[in-house]
């Protein structure tokens, strides 16, 4: 776990200073930021979910798209390979590594719809082998994380800490099997079970596992100021979902990429970042439009 103590050294570092206003963050400018970035932008294959899912375009399709944008990556979620929650043929998922290889891209991730809330037992453990399994096919794609939820359940007649035992014993049967095969487990903010970075931290911090990091999704944290929660995750966090939006107190505004850009850069963190554009509009010009808005963010050449 020695890169993200380091990363969180770094962090804690960082808030000792007077960056905290009472009117909101404060911060420094990027010539003045720890020389500890080294950030890819990489794309979340969900920001293409009504075309991929009806046929309109292929993850072939998708990765030239992703190549001619000048992304790093790509995170293919798993349910747009064919037969999920199966997982495909080897020839399949080596056919994808290859065409993405062959386009300059990384396979950043991938994920899978689990239910780690899931009072029944037998259902919980469907949840398990269902990572398991593509944790196996993570492997073979290359891809070093896979992200899983919470849940989004709040079962009758258990308290939230029946939960969380609960949810911890099944990650770590998932992380024992990913350490075999060499894939993290990226545990996603969802706004579900967890959605507070203090709730966060509870997981990470029960697991106790350099194979769990947290997947940050900045339009997930919907209490309070969300700059200052993603701040708190950053030093947990392996990978992300980046947006469009984010919520101040529960109200939807635009991101303000050069405070998450700051925020980054003080959090000390390295790696892929993902973007994830939501909602109405074509989604190859949101995409575009946030590649580019990030890409100036983080300064990107």
């Amino acid at each position: 776990m020695k890169y993200l103590t380091s990363r969180r050294k770094a962090l804690q570092t960082f808030t000792t200073l007077p960056l905290l206003a009472a009117s909101g963050w404060a911060f420094r400018s990027f010539a003045s930021a720890p020389p500890c970035s080294n950030l890819k932008l990489s794309l979340n294959a969900f920001s293409f979910n009504d075309p991929l899912l009806k046929g309109q375009m292929s993850l072939e399709n998708m990765l030239e798209f992703c190549a001619e944008t000048g992304f790093a990556a790509v995170d293919i979620t798993a349910y747009y390979f064919p037969g999920y929650p199966q997982v495909p043929s080897d020839e399949f998922l080596y056919n994808i590594k290859r065409k993405a290889f062959l386009l300059g891209l990384d396979i950043s991730g991938t994920g899978v719809r689990n239910d780690f809330t899931e009072p029944d037992p037998e259902k919980r453990k469907s949840s398990v082998a269902l990572v398991k399994n593509w944790i196996e096919a993570a492997e073979k794609l290359g891809a070093p994380v896979i992200r899983v939820f919470a849940g989004n359940q709040n079962p009758a007649g258990f308290s939230r800490s029946q939960v969380e035992e609960w949810m911890v014993k099944d990650l770590l049967e998932c992380i024992e099997h990913g350490k075999k095969h060499g894939v993290m487990i990226g545990l996603q903010n969802h706004n579900d079970f967890l959605q507070t970075a203090a709730q966060v931290e509870k997981i990470v911090k029960m697991v106790n596992s350099e194979w769990l990091g947290v997947i940050l999704d900045t339009g997930s944290y919907r209490q309070g100021d969300p700059y200052a929660e993603i701040a708190a995750t950053i030093p947990y966090t392996i990978n992300w979902q980046v947006k469009e939006k984010v919520f101040i107190n529960g109200k939807e505004e635009d991101t303000d990429l050069k405070k998450l850009a700051e925020i980054i850069r003080q959090g000390c963190y390295k790696g892929y970042l993902p973007i994830e554009t939501l909602g109405a509009g074509d989604p190859k010009e949101k995409v575009k439009a946030l590649y580019q808005k990030l890409a100036a963010a983080v300064a990107l050449p």
